[in-house]
């Protein structure tokens, strides 16, 4: 790629690459198998990466549609290889099927920002987003893939990472209302774990893990600031932009919408989290869900220690007594999960 230099040739070359790699895989005795799938894998890894550079530099403004459809072209074109195709083509059409899609949903965002979209029709490019990424982890049978899927559903409601100067961030402006999102994702998948097949099940187990994983970062936030729900969706501080230069104008606003609100104190938000991670180890340990056990003791250890600190931040022998805690604490858990989950039946989450 770095001597043939223009986007055009690369992307010419990796058709060729890809065309011989899957003549080579059709037609070649087994001993050949590997030069095949090399240059199947590289080429189109060529093709997708030379087209796209060469439709953002020549389209420029109009770049984020093409990608769009070209990714969605390519991508339909090897699922449908994938399906129907010969066996021992298969990872050839899978890898060529997952770097189309990449390119589809590169496009996706790309348009959006082109297009401006903010506000109220994002969650739909999101959700989109979601359905495509565990659509695709089921076909291809990769819980990676499926697992990615969570960050364009937290993104629905803007929960995410960020970063500044020496800091990455996870935040998340409505977490209650994104803790009672991931729960609907969360029911759906358990619901699909004990209905599907072992592939559903496998790829609905660790979606469902990666929705405990990011309510229970939405519950740590809430069980330090509390929460005013709706504050960031239909309040003042998802329309500060209004209020430029007129800061006193903005927090009378704030402190009118508050006292309307439905406000959860983060007193309550600690409670109800310590109680909710009860009931889910407790659930978690009879249904022999080792994922969903581990994970929750793992929160649950998280909040003790953040409640802790909140609380004595500034007496040294909570900074002794934490660190002392953690050894038998892990040793603890590590001795649970030898004993209560020696076997694991098809299908559980681990």
């Amino acid at each position: 790629m770095f001597f043939l230099g223009a986007p055009l040739s690369v992307a010419v070359c990796g058709g060729l690459f890809l065309g011989g790699g899957l003549l080579i895989l059709r037609y070649a005795d087994e001993l050949y198998r590997m030069f095949g799938n090399a240059s199947a894998v590289i080429g189109a890894g060529m093709l997708v990466a030379g087209s796209g550079i060469e439709i953002v530099d020549r389209l420029r403004d109009d770049s984020g549609l093409w990608l769009l459809l070209l990714g969605a072209g390519i991508s339909a074109m090897f699922a449908w290889r994938f399906i129907k195709g010969y066996a021992r083509l298969r990872f050839a059409y899978g890898s060529a099927l997952l770097m189309g899609m990449g390119m589809h949903l590169v496009g996706l965002y790309l348009t959006a920002d082109q297009l401006d979209l903010a506000g109220w029709p994002m969650p739909f490019v999101h959700l989109y987003a979601t359905d495509v990424l565990v659509t695709l982890g089921a076909l291809l049978d990769i819980r990676f893939i499926t697992a990615l899927a969570i960050a364009p559903f937290a993104q629905m409601l803007d929960t995410g990472t960020g970063y500044f100067h020496a800091a990455y961030i996870f935040y998340s402006p409505e977490y209650t209302l994104s803790i009672l999102q991931l729960s609907v994702l969360m029911g759906l998948c358990y619901w699909a774990i004990h209905r599907g097949n072992d592939m559903v099940k496998r790829q609905a187990g660790v979606l469902l893990i990666m929705g405990f994983i990011v309510a229970n970062l939405c519950a740590l936030v809430g069980s330090l600031w509390g929460d005013v729900v709706g504050s960031h969706l239909w309040g003042p501080q998802g329309q500060r932009w209004e209020y430029t230069g007129d800061w006193t104008a903005y927090w009378d606003a704030v402190e009118a919408f508050e006292a309307q609100a439905f406000v959860i104190s983060e007193h309550v938000y600690s409670l109800v989290w310590a109680a909710v991670l009860a009931g889910l180890i407790i659930f978690a340990t009879l249904k022999n869900h080792r994922g969903l056990f581990n994970t929750g003791m793992t929160f649950a250890g998280i909040h003790a220690y953040t409640q802790m600190f909140e609380t004595f931040y500034d007496e040294p022998l909570a900074d002794v007594i934490g660190g002392l805690a953690a050894i038998p604490l892990a040793f603890g858990l590590w001795r649970l999960n030898n004993a209560w989950f020696k076997s694991v039946r098809i299908g559980a989450i681990v």
